[in-house]
């Protein structure tokens, strides 16, 4: 099965986007999934033809194409509680305004909602991102969150993402959601929770991530089976565990690459995610859409990891289902 293999450019915004499409290109990745900061892309520039279209003239010098966007970091503040200082330091100024809790809230689905009508301008079917969780904050369940305060959390996530799911559908574009520690879908029952308080919205789905359920000790491919229907987007991203005993799987506040931290993020390839397994269940729901590889790894360059990471991917590609059964070789009728 063929899937277009991108570069996903969250990671790599502190490149000029130019440079990016340049090097990607070079590398051998057939497209980009673009993130909506840096300067890669202004979505508040959606209705700007000329701008839109020196996107994709970049794109097309490097021989790209773009198959999906992504506003992780503004679709985080849509649903937060509380809005801070880790907000302003993500949040473009049009986003964060004075500060005011509801009003980044409010300017963060609107953008949201600019971001679905920049994809529908670059022919872009699908938009990945964050929804932020106003319930996040009791994962620990304490102090002690009740069922109706669990409750409210759902009802919030769907009220503030319901009116940008109708600009969505009024343009043609689909959500992503990145199943993801932080958001209010982040592993197996809180996905299926979500997807039922959107009301199984044709237009919301999941943008897969692996590297996210490693760590929380999570069936990947299980998932994938079961979510079938809902899986949009693909994320090549890896993480391994160090649980020796004294490590923990929350992190314990340690930098990426600490060898006290229970987990970490690598490149592609060098993790405990079980590719081969997750790209035949990949082929068997039939998904053909972006293998987007997400480089992350504090403790290697990016410029050895992304162009590794383009051949390792490539060869996952490359599992496909024979033309015939393996057995049919064993028939005894001829023709």
């Amino acid at each position: 099965m063929t899937r277009p293999i991108t570069l996903f450019t969250g990671q790599w915004a502190d490149l000029p986007f130019e440079e990016v499409a340049r090097l990607a290109g070079e590398w051998g990745y057939d497209g980009l999934e673009i993130a909506c900061w840096g300067d890669h892309l202004d979505v508040s520039r959606w209705n700007d033809d000329a701008y839109v279209q020196s996107r994709l003239d970049i794109l097309e010098r490097n021989g790209l194409r773009v198959y999906a966007i992504s506003n992780h970091l503004t679709g985080q503040a849509v649903c937060d509680d509380p809005i801070d200082a880790r907000h302003r330091d993500i949040l473009s100024d049009r986003v964060w305004g004075d500060g005011d809790p509801e009003g980044v809230r409010r300017r963060a689905a609107d953008d949201m909602k600019d971001t679905a009508r920049f994809a529908a301008k670059l022919g872009v079917a699908t938009v990945n991102g964050f929804s932020g969780s106003s319930i996040w904050k009791g994962v620990a369940m304490f102090p002690p969150a009740s069922d109706e305060w669990i409750d409210a959390g759902y009802r919030d996530f769907a009220d503030r993402w319901n009116p940008i799911l109708d600009v969505f559908e009024e343009v043609g574009v689909r959500f992503a959601l990145e199943v993801h520690p932080s958001e209010i879908a982040y592993d197996y029952w809180t996905a299926k929770r979500t997807l039922e308080a959107i009301g199984h919205r044709k237009s919301f789905g999941i943008n897969f991530d692996p590297s996210h359920f490693m760590w929380q000790q999570l069936d990947p491919v299980a998932f994938v089976l079961d979510f079938a229907d809902h899986i949009f987007h693909v994320h090549v991203k890896e993480s391994i565990t160090n649980l020796d005993g004294r490590n923990g799987v929350l992190g314990s506040h340690l930098p990426w690459a600490n060898p006290r931290r229970g987990w970490t993020f690598v490149s592609t390839g060098h993790g405990a995610v079980p590719w081969e397994p997750l790209f035949r269940a990949l082929n068997a729901i039939g998904y053909d859409g972006p293998t987007s590889v997400e480089w992350e790894d504090a403790g290697m360059d990016r410029l050895m990891g992304a162009p590794e990471a383009v051949e390792f991917v490539r060869k996952l590609n490359a599992i496909t289902p024979p033309a015939a059964a393996f057995d049919a070789a064993f028939s005894t009728k001829s023709d």
